[in-house]
């Protein structure tokens, strides 16, 4: 076995916290406090939050301190609303100008002597720039006209990022086939007169019966990539009548049909292989257990009981008499069939170009593992790419290295939905059971994940590029 590894980037928004304990602005006109810094996303919006602790501050009385918190990232910056300190003098100045606070007007303005402790928090619309960025915060001291303007910022103080989670998706190598070998089965319902052997291909609807078999046949025979190996016949009867009588029928009819294959195709000797059931009980029990019939459980007991053939229609014949005529009518004849099979093998394709060309004419000539060589031909998430998993998963249905695959490719996509539908048939291999933690954590349950991709590991799957971390990186960071 051998596997392959892909990426696909997978974005979870995450607020990362630089600050642990409160920070200090330090002046000679006291200390100012900044705790609960954050940076949060939340949709389409991103939300800039600080307390400040104005308490310890002193502002002389023709002063003002404005304090304005900023979302920076290189030379992108967009300023938040602030909060402003007013000294005794710069305070009825503000009120006589109408209260127009000096940072706009969404700062929340305070007296000196009344300053406390407030919480800035704003929600803007989040761009693609605020990816990366810091949330700072800046003092701007205001003085007296021939004092002039100070400022100084704190930095870093929180900082928003998107945590890449990069899930990697294990493909699983089908083993290669040193045989394709292939069968092709069907049922026939070829019609006999009353107690007769022989065929009458006209006869009712025979002619579209026999028309079965032998498309069947055609259908492989006469293709270059195929050799038929093997054709069996196995022929039925129905219950109703003397078990040697109709196990003469069963015998003579599946020979019957033996000797009109052979006089079309013309096989060797012993090339067809005949079987024959004189009567055909499992079809019946199957019909009744899926039926409504009245008396169904009491009919049952017959067919399962130890009663010999004949006694045991008998039985049902005498004990459930309205209940026997419709089967006779209804079911009985679907009991008298021919079953065929032919198995064949089909030559394997030796190159890529092959292959392809295969895929699309004939893609169930192909092996899994011819499929698994064409997919990685292709870049992975590429229509044809995916379409090669899917074709391979709807081919072969039970296919435990198929449904993975097919699981795999189902989310590179965002198909989740069809990869939880492969990933119940997967089986429960280590690749199987990461590709569980995969899709976990795709879905947002990266504790499930987690878990998960670490019982793969324990299996023997290689942490490769580190996958374990990658997944515990994104839920620190949920």
């Amino acid at each position: 076995m051998s596997f392959k590894l892909y990426n696909k980037i997978i974005r979870t928004a995450i607020s990362t916290l630089f600050l642990v304990m409160p920070a200090i602005f330090y002046a000679s006109d006291g200390e100012v406090a900044v705790s609960d810094c954050s940076l949060i996303r939340n949709g389409d919006f991103l939300t800039g939050s600080l307390t400040l602790d104005l308490t310890g501050l002193k502002v002389k009385s023709n002063q003002a301190v404005v304090f304005t918190p900023m979302i920076v990232n290189g030379t992108d910056t967009l300023f938040l609303n602030g909060a402003g300190v007013y000294g005794r003098t710069r305070w009825y100045q503000f009120e006589r100008a109408g209260k127009n606070p000096l940072s706009g007007p969404g700062e929340i303005a305070m007296r000196s002597n009344k300053a406390e402790i407030v919480t800035l928090s704003q929600n803007v619309r989040y761009m693609e720039w605020m990816n990366g960025a810091r949330l700072e915060l800046r003092r701007t001291d205001y003085g007296c006209s021939a004092c002039g303007e100070s400022e100084e910022t704190m930095s870093d103080l929180a900082g928003y990022r998107e945590v890449i989670y990069q899930p990697v998706f294990i493909f699983e190598e089908a083993v290669a086939e040193t045989v394709k070998l292939r069968e092709l089965s069907g049922r026939a319902y070829i019609d006999f007169k009353v107690n007769q052997t022989n065929i009458l291909p006209d006869y009712r609807n025979n002619l579209k019966e026999l028309g079965k078999i032998t498309a069947s046949i055609d259908s492989v025979k006469n293709d270059k990539d195929i050799t038929v190996t093997s054709l069996s016949i196995k022929g039925t009867a129905s219950p109703e009548g003397p078990y040697a009588n109709n196990e003469r029928l069963a015998k003579g009819r599946t020979d019957a049909l033996k000797n009109y294959v052979n006089q079309l195709f013309k096989f060797p000797a012993g090339f067809i292989k005949t079987s024959y059931d004189p009567e055909d009980w499992s079809g019946l029990r199957e019909w009744v257990v899926s039926s409504n019939i009245d008396n169904k459980d009491g009919i049952l007991s017959i067919i399962d009981s130890d009663l010999k053939p004949d006694a045991k229609n008998t039985a049902i014949q005498t004990s459930f008499p309205e209940q026997y005529r419709f089967l006779l009518d209804n079911v009985y004849p679907s009991l008298r069939h021919s079953d065929y099979k032919i198995e064949y093998t089909i030559r394997q394709f030796g190159n890529l170009e092959e292959i392809a060309e295969v895929m699309s004419e004939s893609p169930q000539k192909l092996s899994l593992n011819e499929m698994y060589l064409l997919a990685n031909n292709y870049d992975p998430g590429s229509d044809e790419y995916n379409e090669v998993f899917e074709t391979a998963v709807r081919l072969y249905p039970g296919d435990e290295t198929a449904n993975l695959n097919a699981a795999n490719s189902a989310m590179q996509r965002g198909d989740l939905q069809s990869a939880a539908k492969y990933l119940s048939k997967a089986g429960d291999s280590d690749k199987a059971i990461y590709a569980r933690g995969v899709y976990s954590a795709l879905n947002g349950d990266f504790e499930q994940g987690i878990s998960l991709v670490q019982q793969a590991i324990s299996m023997g799957m290689e942490d490769k590029e580190g996958i374990l971390e990658q997944m515990k990186e994104a839920l620190r960071y949920k």
